[in-house]
């Protein structure tokens, strides 16, 4: 686990080595904003003394998204506020214990800990946008589109130039397409490199700039474009693969996706 880094006035970064986690901390004169929340009680506990190496500021979350490894921390840091998409409540609800199911059955060593976890979905909202006064500044929130889920939120911070992408994009690693829709995710991520000017922290791997949103768009163009081309019987989905922008060993569910997406079977 690395230290906290400031990627711009006062904000910080901290990557978990439990999935390459990239955690953020903004800080205020009167909050300190914390953007998601870890997988588990007793990381969000470590979570929550960390920060305090940084700010004994009162706390307020936000959610990228409803997965369980940004989520399933939040009941920790109540009774503050906490900030997420509309569907992102939604997602949690319906979810939330298939998702803790899941966990479970693929990292077996957390099973415990999992089974401690509290649902607790944001109890403040928003559809397309929002902002969040942390005292000294205003952070804009703002949902563009299906992508990584259908209510995946950007963070950003304008008087820092510095955005918070969550699962839309992932540095290091193939994202992960299994809620994901793969048709909308291009143009979603497009508006994000838009937004982007300064620093983009991703939700996993490290933060980088405006260039990096860039190539993650156009692997996912690419990816919707060869599922297509399947779809129109000018590939099969080995030659896809080895077209893939994404290593052989994870480009199959991106394209599947992909391919549901276009049989109508995701809306």
């Amino acid at each position: 686990m690395a230290p906290w880094r400031e990627i711009g006035d006062r904000i910080f970064v901290r990557r978990y080595r439990f999935y390459d986690q990239t955690i953020g901390a903004i800080l205020g004169t009167e909050r300190v904003a914390v953007i998601d929340t870890r997988t588990t009680l007793r990381q969000a506990g470590e979570l929550r003394s960390d920060l305090r190496e940084l700010t004994a500021l009162p706390f307020v979350v936000v959610n990228t998204h409803g997965h369980h490894d940004h989520v399933f921390g939040n009941s920790v840091f109540r009774p503050c506020e906490i900030w997420g998409h509309v569907r992102c409540v939604t997602m949690i609800e319906e979810s939330g214990e298939r998702q803790r199911a899941e966990a479970a059955a693929a990292i077996p060593q957390l099973a415990e800990d999992l089974a401690e976890v509290v649902l607790d979905p944001p109890d403040r909202t928003l559809e397309t946008s929002g902002s969040i006064d942390i005292g000294g500044r205003v952070l804009d929130l703002q949902y563009l589109g299906r992508g990584h889920t259908d209510n995946d939120i950007v963070i950003v911070v304008p008087d820092a130039d510095v955005l918070f992408a969550g699962d839309l994009l992932e540095n290091g690693a193939t994202p992960y397409f299994g809620d994901g829709y793969p048709l909308d995710w291009p143009a979603t991520a497009a508006a994000l490199a838009r937004l982007a000017s300064g620093v983009v922290s991703p939700g996993h791997g490290e933060p980088a700039d405006r260039a990096f949103a860039d190539r993650q768009t156009a692997e996912f163009e690419a990816n919707a474009a060869l599922a297509r081309r399947i779809a129109a019987g000018e590939l099969d989905i080995d030659a896809a693969i080895a077209a893939s922008p994404y290593r052989a060993d994870a480009a199959r569910e991106p394209l599947e996706r992909a391919l549901a997406q276009l049989r109508g079977e995701l809306d």
